[in-house]
């Protein structure tokens, strides 16, 4: 069996190069320009689509049904352990001392104490498991710009910066540096089989027009963990209130 991230990386380096020069300087100013290439996308999104609903979905609905509840917790751990080190380098990267010092720490706890990252033993001791820095994070902090959005074959949702980002990431990710073939392969599968586990619930959350809502969720999502979870919240800011009237002095209902 081949790993696919070993494959993907050859045929990606060339092109993220390229990329990197043509649009490192290019911003997004409006939202309408967030998706130029929306047709090419949509028609990869249903390629992505279609290969979830008859490959990893039944794969991944055996794997849930044969599985113990305990041991896809453990398996759940184990991947959130061996993230916590290209994390951790990435939070060097971004010159946050603190964020890479709470990564190393938990890898160091769980992977001794916690039996290899089984069991999520750093949240006992004040570190709890926060959300992860990537090459994409970084570059983000860096000042390049996220570039329009982009739907990669069987990858999924991400923008030219985050594609950019992705063979730093998988060089950056131990699970890369396995040496033995099946093992490194059955490895990897079994990761994307427990990314798409975790999925299973919030897909029933999925409404109208499954290609838009899946890209606002990732650029949004995107931009919270860019930002540390610092998001302004325009939430009602094209509203026009004057026709509810004034409010009291106190605070009180217009109506």
């Amino acid at each position: 069996m081949i790993d696919p991230r070993r494959v993907a990386l050859r045929w990606i380096m060339v092109p993220a190069v390229l990329l990197l020069f043509s649009f490192s300087g290019l911003a997004l100013a409006d939202d309408e320009f967030e998706d130029p290439w929306e047709d090419f996308n949509r028609r990869i999104h249903a390629f992505n689509m279609t290969a979830d609903r008859f490959v990893l979905k039944p794969v991944t609905r055996g794997y849930r049904f044969i599985t113990p509840k305990f041991v896809q917790a453990g398996v759940r751990n184990v991947f959130n352990n061996v993230l916590e080190v290209p994390s951790a380098l990435n939070g060097v990267l971004q010159g946050k001392p603190g964020s890479a010092f709470h990564d190393s720490g938990r890898f160091l706890i769980n992977s001794t104490v916690g039996v290899g990252g089984l069991f999520d033993v750093a949240k006992h001791v004040g570190l709890e498991n926060g959300d992860h820095e990537d090459f994409g994070q970084t570059l983000a902090v860096w000042g390049f710009d996220r570039g329009p959005y982009l739907v990669l074959p069987i990858l999924g949702s991400s923008t030219v910066r985050d594609t950019l980002a992705l063979p730093v990431d998988w060089l950056s990710d131990p699970l890369f540096y396995v040496d033995h073939t099946r093992t490194r392969n059955s490895t990897v599968a079994l990761y994307y089989i427990n990314k798409r586990s975790e999925l299973m619930e919030l897909e029933k959350h999925l409404t109208g027009d499954h290609y838009i809502f899946i890209r606002d969720a990732y650029l949004q999502r995107r931009d919270f963990l860019v930002n540390d979870g610092e998001v302004e919240d325009d939430f009602g800011a094209d509203m026009d209130m004057s026709e509810y009237g004034d409010f009291d002095e106190e605070g009180g209902d217009p109506f």
